[in-house]
């Protein structure tokens, strides 16, 4: 065990192997390093960087040093890192590979001292990773945490308003990472794959934790641009992504063979296996036996449509609060999708009377860091916390189903309550979709905004028109009086982290949303389908 890999990092075109014990010998003279450093036990230590091997090496530094990790999401303003650092009172940071390294670290105080992970594109620190290590033994006394020490303090990528900090502990951390690997029976055989953001609960305790406690592989990417190279070279067995990603990557295959193409090739016995063998093989999913999608509602058409190229997602659900993974359809079951399948073992789950989630589990938080008020207002008096997701329970599936935030829910001028997403949901069947959100408070009607994917920013404005208003008419069919839209409007900007109007885990913020298209769905249109432009 010592002598195999762990981690598998790209770095110029080759990969860089280290294994357990190169691992373990890092990381606790890092330990050694941070301690020299006269923090006091308990203090903060902050890790702003993408995914990497260090960055998961740093994580078990800052545990076994006695100190308590503060991730930053790498595509976070330079308000929201100053924010995080001062909310905090990190005493340190580490900084990794960044998109825009001078914008992002000007967050920094710089009375803080910076730790720069061995990339030539970080500059601007103090210290370097690799002399750090090299000029430090390993730790010879680690801390030893109990369950109820606190791990980390993670902050929120909420849809509005600043992040808050959720306090976690170890005890929460190992019940939600053994959770996970048990979800899909993880063993050493397996090999994971890193690139969501090890700032958020998901990579945490779906990849990082399970990698950990279970003694797996884990490949991380070089960069954007060799997402795909790096993916095949890795060839994991489990594959967890988000639904903005899954949409991608079926436009992608669309931009090959057109969707009415290669629906008859699909159902054609052989011809269709081969192709969906050829097209899994492609994405770089050979080996993958597990797929998982999580942090966001995904539409069930999209869920079919992989099923049917032997792509099984079974959909997950869970919170910073609730340590990640708390609900899932696993062991996968396709008459589930669309569902988030039963609560983990140890995990109850139950509706409130206004339909809301309730969770109990071990893997729930502490507080709400510096806020007593709000943690106190979101638990109840036997420990249930209120989730803020509504939902439905289907006794004959034995499943739960999201249907929408409880703060997404709004009136139309008819005084009706609208739940956008499962309508957003049904939108999304239209494969020519690659973000839509449903807006309309103070509305006769609701709208739905989307944006094109890229396949169909080619095809013929005539088509696109016909095929949304086709679109539009099936799903208002289905709808009750109050819910139906009244236009479908197309967008040309693409709604991006950058631009503020997605977290960094890629869900909508819907308050910025109708903020910049306000005007636009107030106007009356003659036409059910319009332009932007």
């Amino acid at each position: 065990m010592p002598d195999q890999v762990f981690l598998h990092q790209p770095v110029d075109g080759e990969v860089r192997r280290t294994t357990w014990a190169q691992a373990a010998d890092a990381a606790l003279r890092m330990a050694t390093a941070l301690q020299g450093f006269e923090l006091e036990p308990g203090d903060r230590v902050a890790i702003l960087a993408k995914n990497s091997a260090e960055w998961i090496l740093a994580d078990v530094a800052i545990a076994m040093a006695g100190f308590i990790s503060v991730p930053i999401y790498p595509t976070a303003s330079q308000d929201t890192v100053s924010h995080v650092l001062r909310h905090s009172e990190a005493k340190l940071v580490f900084v990794g590979k960044l998109d825009d390294h001078a914008t992002t670290i000007s967050g920094i105080s710089t009375d803080i001292p910076r730790i720069a992970f061995p990339y030539e594109t970080i500059s601007d620190c103090h210290h370097q990773w690799q002399t750090l290590i090299d000029n430090n033994q390993p730790l010879a006394r680690p801390a030893e945490p109990g369950a109820d020490d606190i791990m980390t303090i993670l902050y929120t990528s909420g849809s509005t308003g600043l992040p808050k900090g959720v306090v976690l502990t170890f005890g929460a951390y190992e019940y939600a990472s053994i959770a996970a690997a048990n979800t899909v029976n993880t063993d050493t055989s397996d090999h994971l794959f890193s690139y969501l953001p090890l700032a958020h609960i998901t990579e945490r305790t779906c990849t990082a934790g399970p990698a950990l406690y279970r003694g797996t592989q884990c490949s991380f990417v070089e960069s954007l641009a060799t997402f795909p190279r790096d993916l095949k070279n890795a060839s994991p067995t489990i594959f967890i992504s988000v639904p903005r990603l899954w949409v991608k990557f079926q436009s992608g295959v669309h931009a090959r063979i057109p969707p009415s193409k290669l629906k008859l090739l699909l159902a054609i016995p052989v011809i269709g296996k081969l192709v969906a063998g050829k097209i899994r093989r492609e994405l770089g999913f050979i080996n993958c036996r597990h797929y998982g999608s999580g942090s966001a509602p995904i539409s069930p058409a999209t869920l079919t449509w992989y099923h049917k190229l032997g792509v099984n997602i079974g959909e997950g659900w869970g919170m910073s609060e609730t340590s990640g993974l708390s609900c899932a359809n696993s062991p996968f079951d396709a008459r589930k999708l669309g569902t988030i399948g039963m609560p983990v073992p140890g995990t109850e789950m139950k509706l409130s009377d206004e339909g809301e989630i309730l969770i109990r589990s071990p893997g729930l938080f502490v507080e709400y860091y510096k806020d007593p008020e709000l943690t106190k207002e979101v638990f109840n008096e036997d420990g249930f916390f209120h989730t803020g997701d509504k939902g439905i329970w289907d006794e004959t599936l034995r499943a739960f189903t999201i249907t929408g935030r409880v703060k997404d829910i709004f009136k139309s001028a008819k005084g009706k309550y609208v739940t956008p997403v499962p309508i957003e949901a049904k939108l999304s069947s239209n494969p020519l979709v690659e973000q839509v959100c449903v807006m309309g408070a103070g509305l006769p009607a609701p709208v739905a905004v989307v944006v094109l994917t890229e396949v169909a920013r080619t095809m013929p404005a005539e088509d696109i028109v016909a095929g949304f208003q086709e679109t539009l008419e099936s799903v208002n069919s289905g709808l009750e009086s109050h819910e139906r839209m009244s236009n479908i409007i197309i967008v040309s900007d693409e709604w991006t982290t950058e631009k503020g109007l997605l977290t960094p885990t890629l869900k909508v913020k819907r308050d910025k949303l109708e903020e910049k298209y306000g005007e636009l769905i107030g106007k009356p249109y003659s036409q059910p389908v319009v332009w932007e432009d």
